[in-house]
């Protein structure tokens, strides 16, 4: 009877895990979405303040470009202010990474654009003001629950970020469409339920098997994301970022597959190996392929 009761108590606060993280992974969603919006009407405000704005950072919601907008949001702030001053406040808020030379770049991209100063500028300067604190204010809300999410998944153990192309963003929404994996007995079930795996049409023993468009549509763009970033090769070195996969990728385009067809075997087969880990807890070990050899 008590090992009876420790199991239901187990079975219990599991799927309180699971539900928590499903919350936690929505509110971070609804995070990035509202984050995708602000940075949209960012753009809009400082193309008319700074037409040459987006050559003054690399990102303009990075840390360093909000700090700059939100303490000069229009060049009517920068009046009097010289190269020696803005090297000081990018040195500060940049950690010392931005130069004088970015201090003399923004005021020189300034002084080509011209005058932009408009009627109300004190308000379209506030707009501008609102918006940034809006996104720091989102970028710390999204911090809080990423750090929620990681306290959670250690409580269930699994090394899914031991997979390359999995951190903890991806390994908390894989958790939340997969749920408890008492729900799929093997990996083909969770594979239809992820509608990876193909529908076959037919009867009497004859048909053709096509590809599922229904399934878990969420879970299925995370499968494909993963496989498409498993076959892909690093920028600078050019190396596979997973040999085994691209040379599997590789292998079935040259069985004639089309590269569509080809990145559902790669999802198939990372079907199984996720399965598989999350079953055992285990951690991924790249396997070691020889020259010419694929999986």
């Amino acid at each position: 009877m008590v090992m009876i009761l420790k199991a239901l108590n187990s079975h219990f606060t599991a799927s309180i895990i699971y539900w928590s993280i499903q919350q936690l992974v929505t509110r971070r969603n609804a995070l990035v979405k509202a984050q995708g919006a602000l940075k949209n009407q960012l753009h809009i405000q400082l193309s008319h303040h700074y037409p040459s704005y987006k050559k003054f950072f690399s990102e303009v919601d990075g840390k360093t470009a909000l700090a700059f907008w939100e303490r000069y949001p229009s060049p009517s702030c920068l009046e009097g202010v010289s190269a020696k001053q803005l090297t000081t406040f990018l040195l500060k808020v940049s950690n010392n990474t931005c130069s004088v030379k970015k201090a003399n770049e923004i005021l020189k991209l300034v002084k080509e654009d011209g005058n932009t100063t408009k009627e109300h500028q004190e308000t379209r300067d506030f707009l501008v003001e609102s918006i940034v604190r809006h996104i720091l204010f989102g970028k710390q809300e999204i911090g809080k629950v990423e750090r929620e999410l990681k306290e959670l998944m250690s409580l269930l153990n699994f090394q899914l970020d031991s997979m390359p192309g999995i951190d903890l963003v991806t390994a908390s929404a894989l958790i939340a469409e997969i749920g408890h994996l008492r729900r799929f007995p093997n990996a083909n079930k969770l594979a239809r339920f992820a509608g990876i795996a193909p529908v076959f049409f037919g009867s009497g023993g004859k048909g053709k098997e096509h590809k599922s468009k229904q399934g878990n549509r969420a879970l299925h763009a995370l499968f494909y994301n993963l496989a498409v970033q498993q076959v892909q090769v690093a920028k600078g070195s050019k190396l596979p970022r997973n040999p085994v996969f691209h040379a599997y990728y590789q292998k079935k385009l040259k069985e004639g597959k089309t590269k569509g067809q080809a990145l559902v075997c790669i999802m198939r087969r990372l079907m199984n190996i996720i399965y598989g880990m999350m079953k055992h807890k285990t951690a991924y070990e790249l396997p070691i392929i020889k020259e010419k050899e694929v999986v």
